[in-house]
C-alpha cells in the first residue's frame, strides 16, 4: 500500500478545517436542539406572567401583542382575544379546547407546534397561548450571541496553532537536515533549540547517535588495522622462511617446522574471529538455552589441560559442589580456554580457582593490570599489555553475557583476580 506524502503544515490546517465543520455542525444542528428544553421551559413562565393581571371579566387590549394571544373560559362561554388569528391558525376556535388538556402544555398542528398556560380560579379558566415564534427568537439571540464569540475564539485558537505548527515543523526539518548530513564531518551539527522538550531531547538523542557512529567507525577501522597487523606477522614470518628456503640460508625442516607453527596460530586467529561472530549472531537470536552444569568437572578439565603447559604453575582449585551455575559445557570450557591461556602467560607461580556461593574466582599472581588497560580490557583486539593483539578476553566477556554472567577485573595486593558472577 503506497502512502500519499503529506507535510504536517497541511496535516494541519487539514484538522483545523475539520474542526471548524464540526463546530458549524455543532453550532448549527445540535446546539439549537439542545436549546429547545430550555427555550421551552422559559416560555411557560413568558405566558404565565401576563396572565397574572388579566382581569377577570374581560381581556385588556393593553396586554395583547402579536405572540400571546389569550382565551377565557366560563362555563360554556369563551371569549377570545382579537389577535387570535393571529398567533394560531385555527378557525375553529372550540376546536381548541380539545388541545388543552392540561395545566401547560404543547400540541401540534397543521405542522406548528403551539404552547399554552392556564390559570382556573372561581370557575374562570384563563388561557394564554403563543406559537413557537418565541422559541425561535430564544434561539436565534442564544446563537447570535455564541457564535461570534465561539467563531473568533476557534480563529485565534487555529492561528495560534498555525504559529505554533510552523515553529515545530522548522525544528523537525533542522532535525531532518542533520540526520541528512549524519555523516558529513564539514556541517554544522549544532543545533541551539532554546525550548527544552521532546523535540530537543529528540536532538540531543541524534547527536549522541551521531557520536556513537563515528566513534564506532573509529574502533571498526582501528579493529582492521589491529587485524590486518595481527595477521600480517605470522603470513611474514612464513614468507621469510620460504624465501630463506629458497635461498637456501635456512634448512627446509626448520622452515616447515615454523611455518606449521604460524599457520597454526593463523588459524586459531581466524576461530577466535569466527567463533566471536558466531556469539552476536546467538545474542541476538536468544535461542540459547541455559542449563544446570557440573562445574567440578569442568573446572578438573580444564586443569588437566593446561597443568602441563608450565610445570612451575600450582594450580589450586576450591570448588563448593552445592553452589548451581548454568549454562552450556561448551560455552563454559571455552571461557576456561580463553582466561587460563592468559593466566599462563602472565602467572609466576601460582593459579587459583574458586567456585563458591555461585561466584568464580580465577586468581594468578602475576603482574598488576594497569589502569589504563583495564579500561576496555575486554574489546576485540585492543592492544594488551605486552603489546599483543587479541580475542580472548572479548570472547569470554561476550561468552558470559550470553548465559546471564559478568565478569570483573580486580588488583589484589599481589596478582589479579577475575571475578565472575550471575548479572543482576
Amino acid at each position: 500500500m503506497r502512502l500519499r506524502k503529506t507535510k504536517l503544515s497541511h496535516q494541519l490546517l487539514f484538522l483545523i478545517g475539520l474542526a471548524f465543520t464540526i463546530l458549524f455542525i455543532s453550532m448549527g444542528v445540535i446546539l439549537p436542539k439542545m436549546l429547545i428544553p430550555v427555550a421551552e421551559k422559559n416560555i411557560y413562565t413568558y405566558l404565565s406572567e401576563p396572565l397574572k393581571f388579566v382581569g377577570d371579566n374581560r381581556i385588556d387590549d393593553s396586554l395583547l401583542n402579536t405572540e400571546i394571544a389569550y382565551l377565557y373560559i366560563v362555563d360554556d362561554t369563551m371569549m377570545t382575544s382579537e389577535n387570535i388569528q393571529q398567533v394560531i391558525h385555527i378557525k375553529d376556535t372550540n376546536k381548541l379546547l380539545s388541545y388543552i388538556k392540561d395545566d401547560y402544555g404543547k400540541f401540534h398542528y397543521n405542522h406548528d407546534t403551539y404552547y399554552y398556560y392556564t390559570i382556573t380560579k372561581d370557575d374562570i379558566t384563563k388561557v394564554a397561548i403563543s406559537n413557537d415564534s418565541y422559541i425561535n427568537e430564544t434561539k436565534e439571540t442564544i446563537l447570535s450571541t455564541i457564535f461570534p464569540i465561539v467563531l473568533s475564539t476557534c480563529l485565534l485558537i487555529g492561528l495560534l496553532l498555525v504559529i505554533w505548527s510552523s515553529f515545530i515543523v522548522k525544528r523537525i526539518e533542522k532535525l531532518k537536515d542533520k540526520i541528512d548530513h549524519i555523516d558529513n564531518t564539514d556541517y554544522n551539527h549544532n543545533i541551539n533549540f532554546e525550548i527544552d522538550d521532546e523535540i530537543k531531547s529528540l536532538a540531543l538523542a541524534i547527536e549522541d547517535m551521531r557520536i556513537s557512529l563515528i566513534n564506532q567507525e573509529e574502533y571498526r577501522n582501528q579493529m582492521y588495522q589491529n587485524i590486518s597487523h595481527d595477521f600480517k606477522t605470522p603470513l611474514t614470518v612464513i614468507k621469510s622462511y620460504i624465501e630463506a628456503v629458497e635461498d637456501k640460508v635456512e634448512d627446509s625442516n626448520t622452515a616447515l617446522r615454523v611455518i606449521k607453527q604460524q599457520t597454526e596460530k593463523l588459524e586459531n586467529k581466524v576461530h577466535s574471529l569466527l567463533y566471536l561472530n558466531k556469539l552476536d549472531y546467538l545474542k541476538n537470536t536468544k535461542n540459547i538455552e541455559n542449563k544446570l552444569v557440573d562445574m567440578t568437572k569442568i573446572i578438573q578439565i580444564e586443569v588437566d589441560k593446561f597443568k602441563f603447559h608450565r610445570k612451575e604453575i600450582n594450580f589450586v582449585v576450591d570448588v563448593d559442589k552445592k553452589s548451581k551455575y548454568y549454562g552450556t559445557m561448551e560455552h563454559w570450557e571455552t571461557i576456561f580456554d580463553n582466561l587460563l591461556s592468559n593466566f599462563m602467560r602472565y602467572a609466576n607461580t601460582t593459579i587459583k580457582i574458586t567456585a563458591k556461593q555461585n561466584k568464580i574466582i580465577l586468581y594468578n599472581d602475576g603482574e598488576h593490570i594497569d589502569d589504563d588497560f583495564l579500561e576496555g580490557i575486554f574489546t576485540p583486539f585492543r592492544k594488551g599489555i605486552k603489546g599483543e593483539f587479541g580475542l580472548g578476553l572479548s570472547i569470554v566477556k561476550k561468552t558470559l553475557n550470553i548465559m546471564n554472567y559478568d565478569i570483573t577485573i580486580k588488583n589484589e595486593k599481589k596478582g589479579v583476580s577475575f571475578i565472575i558472577k550471575r548479572s543482576s
